[in-house]
């Protein structure tokens, strides 16, 4: 993970922690984190799905309500995170479609307005028709006929949230809805085993239970699908064991509270979700890619999104909830959410097939957001229901950073990642690292499923040669390299697409954003230059010194850290513009050395 996704997530630390007020002038991580949590309205929220007995399973969706906590909230427009957002905030601009590929949706019940609530859905972001009469959705009852089971308001409204978040995340991959017969573990077992059989390349389960001594043998029964993702809700309870997140042959998917921050390259910030799900199995043994000490058996989660209901998603249903006189655009939230989107994402990247075996991300902690505040309860070890740095229980090992998973999953030739990409990297250089360097004969970092199709030495349409010096920083064209430009190696450093696929007009905007310049009007420095300048700011102290804000003109590390982040210029330099200072300043630029 590079120092600046590091300070994207510190930024966002605290989000989930309810503290004291801090000092009129914020000077620590955790005073930055406080000011975005009193930025995040909250508003109450109920499950949508009701308690059930002994040996069913519960969905793990939770729609906001009015302010009076009467009915759900429902708006005229989306209200809540809709496909712009996700894509922005796990970084999937740069991905493949997903075309061709297939995720199921496994709930139980009926949808009766399925296929129509996601058309006004897809219509409305401007996404690809997805029809049964154009073949990219298909339901079906858990035997795979059109006998579909009894109609059930609280489940209709999460297929909706489970459809809509396959859509937003992946638009271009099919969608195959199974509906089991009811709640049961033996039906929806059934429905996965079913949707396994038509050919899913990602499985999406957003409900769960407590765990009993028969999840073993549902463990051989129902998930255990060599080469196919399967994903389960981590839960939206708190703190707890829940089955099928425990499962040895599932990716558990926790969840977040996710918010947009002008702080840090990525814009957004994480916190775990005070409701998300985690916990220690009682049944299922420890597999060998888990570390931890606290939990001697299987730990859940292993990674997550954003699940929280005053952070939630937009969802359109006109079914799920009308039982509470609600239909139209809702916000919806809870790990139902987030394993719809893993499951989609993982696809549309083109490494579900890798990350079927759930010790795979495990391995690739570095292209993830590590989550490190925030809980989702009590519990015996903190990291159990603590986010911290590294694994902990609420969060896993973080959240995607799609355009690293997506330089993996191209990675190594011949029997590198992603389900395409082993056949297609290619090149004695393949995989991400000829990639960031700047060419060299192998593969770039943009296989996956897009590598897979184009083959060949260049290793995919983000393969190739790698870049070229001819054209500037504030110009689009082909992908440059780090030695055209000091500015152009500080881009691809935070967005390696720029090197390794194309310079278009997202990297050519970061140019201000990461390296501090203003395209068309100089470099952006001086006292009042550059996103990180402003005329009152000072140089009464050293940059390894924090206090108030310094200006750009104070020193060229001054410079470097406040265009990346603007905090340090406007607002305070606090403890984290002094580490950035320290890790970022090439030697014999700090003042204070």
């Amino acid at each position: 993970m590079n120092t600046w996704t590091a300070k994207t997530i510190l930024v966002a630390a605290a989000l989930g922690l309810i503290a004291a007020c801090a000092s009129d002038v914020p000077t620590t991580i955790d005073d930055r984190a406080q000011t975005a949590l009193s930025q995040i309205p909250r508003h109450p929220s109920r499950a949508l799905c009701d308690a059930v007995g002994p040996g069913q399973r519960r969905c793990h969706a939770r729609i906001r309500m009015t302010d009076d906590g009467a009915k759900p909230y429902v708006t005229s427009g989306p209200s809540g995170y809709g496909p712009p957002d996700l894509i922005s905030a796990y970084n999937l601009a740069s991905a493949p479609s997903g075309s061709g590929l297939t995720v199921a949706i496994v709930d139980a019940n009926d949808d009766p307005n399925a296929e129509s609530d996601l058309a006004v859905y897809r219509s409305y972001y401007g996404l690809p028709a997805c029809t049964t009469a154009n073949g990219c959705f298909k339901k079906v009852d858990q035997t795979g006929g059109t006998n579909y089971p009894t109609a059930d308001s609280g489940w209709a409204g999460e297929i909706s949230l489970d459809l809509d978040m396959v859509s937003a995340i992946c638009p271009g991959c099919n969608i195959l809805l199974v509906e089991a017969a009811s709640a049961d573990n033996a039906d929806l077992g059934a429905a996965v085993n079913e949707a396994a059989a038509l050919g899913a390349t990602a499985i999406s389960n957003s409900y769960g239970g407590a765990e009993d001594s028969t999840v073993t043998t549902q463990d051989s029964q129902y998930f255990n699908h060599p080469g196919i993702l399967i994903t389960a809700s981590s839960g939206d309870n708190g703190y707890g064991a829940s089955y099928p997140a425990t499962s040895a042959h599932v990716l558990a998917v926790g969840g977040t509270s996710l918010t947009q921050t002008s702080s840090g390259a990525r814009g957004w910030s994480e916190t775990a979700w005070s409701s998300g799900g985690a916990g220690c199995s009682a049944y299922i043994a420890k597999p060998s890619y888990q570390t931890d000490s606290g939990c001697t058996m299987r730990m859940e989660a292993d990674v997550s999104a954003v699940a929280d209901p005053n952070t939630g998603v937009a969802t359109y249903d006109t079914y799920g909830g009308s039982s509470a006189g609600a239909t139209g655009w809702v916000q919806v939230g809870g790990t139902s959410a987030s394993s719809p989107i893993i499951s989609a994402m993982f696809t549309r990247l083109g490494i579900a097939a890798a990350a079927a075996t759930p010790g795979w991300t495990y391995a690739h902690t570095s292209a993830f957001n590590d989550i490190t505040s925030g809980s989702d309860g009590t519990c015996d070890s903190s990291y159990e229901c603590n986010a911290q740095p590294g694994y902990d229980g609420p969060t896993g090992i973080g959240t995607p950073i799609g355009s690293s998973l997506l330089a993996i999953g191209g990675s190594g030739g011949g029997s590198g990642g992603g389900s395409a990409g082993g056949s297609a990297g290619g090149g004695s250089g393949g995989g991400s690292a000829g990639g960031s360097a700047g060419g060299g004969s192998g593969g770039g970092s943009g296989g996956g499923s897009a590598g897979g199709s184009a083959g060949g030495s260049g290793g995919g349409s983000a393969g190739g040669s790698g870049g070229t010096c001819d054209h500037s920083v504030c110009s689009t064209g082909d992908a440059l390299t780090t030695s055209c430009d000091p500015c152009a190696a500080q881009v691809c450093a935070q967005d390696s697409y720029c090197c390794d696929t194309a310079w278009d007009s997202t990297c050519a905007g970061e140019v201000q954003s990461i390296c501090g310049q203003t395209c068309g009007g100089g470099s952006g420095g001086g006292a009042g230059g550059g996103s990180g300048g402003g005329s009152g700011n000072s140089c009464t102290h050293d940059e390894c010194t924090a206090g108030s804000t310094l200006s750009t003109s104070c020193s060229s590390c001054a410079a470097t850290v406040c265009s990346q982040d603007t905090y340090c210029c406007d607002t305070a330099w606090d403890s984290q513009c002094v580490s950035e200072a320290e890790s970022e300043c090439p030697a014999g630029t700090l003042a204070c050395n």
